[in-house]
């Protein structure tokens, strides 16, 4: 396992002290597949005239305010506060980039040099704004200049979502440690962000003239897709994302992959749970005690597979919301199934012990069948209607 990117360079012998953690990594990366398939999506639906461009008012010559200085030099104090600080102290910025970011640490000097900094950089472009004369201008806005703007809605209710829901999940972890439970960047379930970023989305798309069901069309390849890129970060950093034990003997047919894709230990993992490895030296030095189900492995694979299904089928379908009701089905089946050989908090309803992974997975599986259902019946009345 490889807790952060310098961990896995290492590997190959390159020794590179950088403050990013492997886990990140993946999620950012996720992120940016995402944008770039979403953009691609976006573009073919308003080729086929399903997307149309909406008209925005700019303000063209407008000069900056006294609240957009004080915000611009707030903004830039924050930032050199900590930039200088985390160069000064780069040794403890790479070993815990975290705590580093959230504590109150900072260096006064940079604070002030990016304070400066930022309020001329806002008096320069207000200079050249004077040059200009005021008014109002219509701007065309085409479907794909929204995948900045909702990505950044996925990122932030993504996070928001995840940590809510995983601090539901733990009530007892949360109140030995509220502040560190919210702060932290650990403890992320997806489904938590699923839904308050599909929230957000939603309503952006709403007030921007994206059809509800065809955005959600457009977003489905991608986020399954970069649901499987965000399990390769859960695999190599092993973030405790892992099954229940598998004592069980390898089966014959997997004899020609490597013994880890049946049980592994996770070696090194980034939570350093378990026992200490004999003779390690650093940071991460633990591996589980006996070998479980590598699920997030399993994850990944599925989801690419459900991915290229999906990808395959994204233009046969034209009824809008049939593709994210299929969505929701596939996600659901495989959160469910993965969910039977998954370590994770069980509730225990009329006597079944079932995972808030399960309960929401299942509702999902509903949803998409009602979805598919609904957007049938909608597509054939319009079709009477028309006729």
């Amino acid at each position: 396992m490889y807790a952060t990117i310098s961990e896995l360079l290492k590997s190959f012998g390159i020794h590179i002290a950088l403050p990013i953690q492997t886990f990140g990594f993946f999620v950012a990366l996720a992120f940016m597949v995402a944008a770039w398939l979403l953009g691609k999506e976006l573009r073919r639906k308003e080729s086929l005239g399903i997307f149309k461009p909406i008209i925005k008012d700019v303000e063209v010559g407008k000069q900056a305010s006294t609240s957009d200085y004080i915000i611009a030099g707030l903004l830039g104090f924050l930032i050199g506060f900590k930039a200088l600080y985390m160069i000064l102290n780069y040794s403890d910025f790479v070993n815990d980039p975290q705590s580093t970011l959230l504590s109150l640490e900072g260096n006064i000097i940079g604070g002030i040099l990016g304070c400066i900094g930022m309020i001329f950089w806002r008096y320069k472009e207000s200079e050249v704004q004077k040059k200009l004369k005021y008014e109002v201008k219509k701007v065309t806005m085409r479907a794909e200049e929204h995948v900045g703007n909702i990505i950044l809605l996925g990122v932030v209710g993504g996070l928001l979502g995840a940590k809510i829901f995983h601090n539901l999940e733990n009530p007892a972890e949360f109140m030995a440690d509220p502040i560190g439970s919210l702060l932290s960047f650990s403890g992320l379930t997806f489904y938590g962000g699923l839904i308050v970023a599909a929230i957000l989305i939603i309503r952006y798309g709403k007030k921007n003239g994206l059809p509800a069901f065809q955005l959600t069309d457009a977003g489905a390849p991608a986020l399954m897709l970069s649901y499987g890129i965000g399990r390769v970060g859960c695999m190599m950093s092993g973030d405790g994302d892992w099954g229940i034990v598998n004592n069980n003997p390898k089966p014959s047919w997997m004899n020609f992959l490597p013994d880890w894709m049946w049980a592994f230990k996770f070696p090194h993992n980034v939570n350093n749970d378990g026992i200490p490895i004999p003779g390690c030296v650093g940071r991460w030095c633990h591996e589980l005690p006996e070998a479980v189900y590598p699920t997030s492995f399993y994850e990944t694979i599925m989801a690419i597979i459900l991915f290229g299904v999906l990808w395959a089928i994204r233009k046969r379908i034209t009824t809008p919301g049939l593709l994210f009701s299929i969505y929701l089905i596939l996600n659901g089946v495989e959160r469910f199934l993965i969910e039977s050989i998954r370590v994770n908090t069980q509730y225990h309803i009329l006597g079944l012990g079932i995972t808030q992974a399960q309960i929401i997975s299942s509702s999902l599986m509903v949803l998409g069948i009602v979805g598919i259902w609904f957007t049938k019946n909608s597509n054939k009345n319009q079709l009477h209607a028309s006729a």
